[in-house]
């Protein structure tokens, strides 16, 4: 299934660029985390667009192919105000409110854009391993991942794999390096760099404690008021959402589904892709019986 690429435009005209994978008529929306691009969801993209579903990975702002926006802006509302525009535009082509798949990033975009700016936007959510509440441990160690090397970049493909292997030294460093070459980009001076803008990282430096802490609170402000079909699911090995902010989540959306992926961290499609995409397969299906018996 090879996909079609498609254009959308963001809330401040900033071009998002996606993949389109299959055909249908309930349209799904995948946003990758933070550093990431629509690529990560390559695998689970096809599964779900076997199920007769048109799905679009989307490069968040900032990120992959997509605009780096002149104004800099990458706070959560941002890439969430994005999130509303690409929504309207899918259901514009479709007629039916979207699902929108968000890890991280994606998830916190997910949970303002329904909860916050658009209410009754989507049909169904899905967090993967993303609550209001995380750990900010685990974010500074993402964050200075990310960090390492921004300036300088990397000779070669290779030299950027050892970097992510000594990062995640747990997962199988993978022998076919293409995957990897769509995450950076080539320039000029013959080195490699993060597909991604480096002012998106300068936010996220600037974050202190006071004001993650205001950035958690409007989260859960958001998801106190999600009264539409929603999944978390979880990496028993994050490192940003432990089970007490599942538990603190589960108050606030108690209809709210939960699965546990075994083995898998805060990377869990790239961890666990079969079992994700499983997990996301079962609950769209539910969703399906569930509007043919109303």
């Amino acid at each position: 299934m090879e996909p079609k690429r498609v254009e959308f435009q963001g809330a401040e005209k900033n071009s998002l660029i996606s993949d389109r994978y299959g055909a249908g008529h309930q349209p799904v929306i995948m946003l990758h985390g933070g550093g990431q691009t629509r690529h990560s969801w390559d695998g689970a993209a096809r599964r779900i667009a076997g199920l007769g579903h048109p799905v679009y990975a989307v490069d968040q702002r900032g990120h992959g192919e997509s605009g780096w926006v002149e104004s800099e802006k990458y706070g959560f509302g941002d890439f969430a105000e994005d999130l509303v525009a690409v929504t309207r535009q899918v259901h514009a082509l479709h007629k039916a409110k979207p699902v929108v798949v968000g890890a991280s990033l994606g998830g916190f975009a997910g949970m303002l854009a329904e909860g916050k700016f658009n209410s009754g936007g989507l049909s169904a959510l899905v967090l993967v391993d993303i609550t209001p509440r995380i750990d900010m441990d685990g974010v500074r160690k993402i964050v200075g991942f990310m960090g390492d090397r921004v300036e300088e970049g990397f000779a070669t493909v290779e030299e950027a794999a050892e970097a992510i292997a000594r990062y995640l030294p747990n997962r199988s460093r993978p022998k076919d390096l293409s995957g990897l070459s769509k995450n950076l980009r080539y320039h000029s001076d013959g080195r490699y760099r993060w597909h991604w803008d480096p002012a998106f990282l300068k936010v996220r430096q600037n974050h202190d404690s006071h004001l993650a802490e205001q950035v958690q609170q409007d989260m859960l402000t958001a998801v106190g008021r999600l009264s539409l079909p929603v999944l978390l699911i979880r990496g028993q090995n994050s490192e940003l959402v432990s089970m007490d902010h599942v538990r603190e989540f589960q108050e606030r959306v108690p209809h709210a589904r939960f699965t546990d992926i075994r083995d898998a961290g805060h990377m869990v499609a790239g961890d666990k892709n079969d079992v994700f995409a499983t997990a996301v397969e079962e609950f769209l299906v539910d969703l399906k019986s569930d509007a043919a018996a109303v």
